[in-house]
């Protein structure tokens, strides 16, 4: 497995992120950075500032908050702005340290640990979710949010990564939202959603 970005990138990025699409999340991070090459400088620089520059992301301000905040607490926890602390920890105590920072929910938790520590978490992004409750490893309507654990309750241990970049492709390409080409898919013996005969064969 290759990092997509060191453990702050991965956070920041991941923030930034959130109810955006990657055609306009990456290209605005990307110029986040040449702006704040230094996390120093850009939790100095503050929140207003932050959101002009990533303001084509959507929620800029809001965001700009979530990740300013966040970079000061890091420093407040750690002496830096670094996440290499969590690389010493158990899944178990990195996973709510990253939850108790400013506008980190599960997706972002578990990206980090998951791309920039190697760590077996699951990201549940809106492909993961839906795929999961058709085949039925999750209950249909539980949300995202929960369905972080039951998931990594489910998946054997070491597979989390590989899971969660399974799912994201039949997703994008066979599983789709509303109606999944469940002829082209190899899970129908197995798919809860298709054998209640929710799915559709073309």
């Amino acid at each position: 497995m290759i990092a997509r970005f060191d453990p702050m990138e991965e956070l920041v990025s991941c923030i930034m992120s959130q109810h955006t699409s990657d055609t306009n999340s990456f290209p605005t991070f990307t110029r986040l950075r040449e702006a704040f090459p230094d996390w120093a400088v850009m939790a100095e620089a503050g929140a207003e500032r932050v959101a002009d520059v990533i303001r084509n992301a959507g929620l800029a301000n809001q965001k700009a908050k979530s990740i300013v905040n966040s970079l000061i607490e890091i420093h407040r926890r750690t002496g830096e702005y670094s996440l290499e602390a969590l690389r010493l920890m158990p899944y178990e105590d990195a996973y709510p340290w990253l939850l108790s920072l400013p506008g980190v929910g599960p997706k972002t938790a578990s990206l980090v640990l998951c791309f920039s520590f190697g760590m077996d978490a699951i990201p549940v992004d809106t492909h993961v979710y839906r795929v999961s409750w058709r085949i039925g490893l999750i209950p249909e309507g539980i949300g995202e949010g929960k369905a972080h654990d039951l998931l990594r309750a489910a998946v054997p241990k070491g597979m989390g990564f590989r899971f969660h970049v399974a799912l994201i492709q039949h997703g994008r390409t066979i599983c789709k939202a509303p109606a999944p080409n469940c002829s082209a898919c190899n899970l129908t013996d197995v798919c809860s959603y298709f054998r209640a005969g929710r799915g559709s064969v073309r």
